[in-house]
């Protein structure tokens, strides 16, 4: 018996839109952002899904929320956790990515972007995050994929590659090479051992 884990990155977000770096500042979808939610609701309407997880910043619970009722959806449980919020990025939220290269250089802010383990000043590294995102997931999604359940999470660009890294078994180098397309469903096939089919 195989269960599906269904992965989304929310929509396109104001501050995608505005080039922002954007973490645990809480800001919603786009009209495209909409779009793409309602878009990735119509792939998945084949898909039979028991129960859904979120963050708590409103872009992935405004997507959720648009893909559940493109589905149908409306009545599954939903669970709302920081653990799946997207990498804090500290000193750097709300910055324009042009602007901090300028001010800190290309190097550097490409470095507290793609590195795996370097953070921004007072924000957090993909392995910080990953840190936070697998225990979450062990204790609270594996065990209802283990019963059977097939879930959805709608989440973050790096709360989603740390989980990627993770199903994958991916080196940090592999992971940082791994872009994630907001409102794209990413579709895992499990195994009873919940190794991807």
């Amino acid at each position: 018996m195989s269960t599906n884990l269904i992965l989304v990155r929310h929509g396109q977000s104001q501050w995608n839109l505005e080039n922002r770096f954007t973490g645990w500042k809480d800001v919603d979808i786009t009209d495209l952002g909409k779009e793409e939610a309602k878009r990735a609701g119509e792939q998945l309407k084949s898909e039979k899904i028991d129960e859904a997880f979120t963050s708590e910043l409103k872009r992935a619970q405004h997507t959720l929320e648009i893909i559940l009722d493109t589905c149908g959806l409306q009545d599954i449980p939903v669970t709302k956790d920081k653990a799946l919020n997207e990498r804090c990025y500290g000193d750097l939220e709300g910055l324009n990515k042009a602007e901090t290269a300028k001010k800190f250089g290309d190097e550097q802010v490409h470095i507290w972007r793609r590195s795996y383990d370097v953070a921004p000043p007072a924000g957090e590294s993909l392995k910080d995050t990953y840190d936070r995102v697998i225990p979450y997931y062990e204790k609270n999604i594996l065990p209802k994929l283990k019963e059977g359940k097939n879930i959805l999470i709608a989440a973050h660009g790096n709360s989603l590659r740390a989980l990627i890294m993770y199903l994958e078994k991916l080196s940090p180098e592999e992971i940082l090479k791994k872009e994630i397309a907001t409102g794209t469903p990413i579709i895992y096939k499990l195994d009873d051992n919940q190794n991807i089919i």
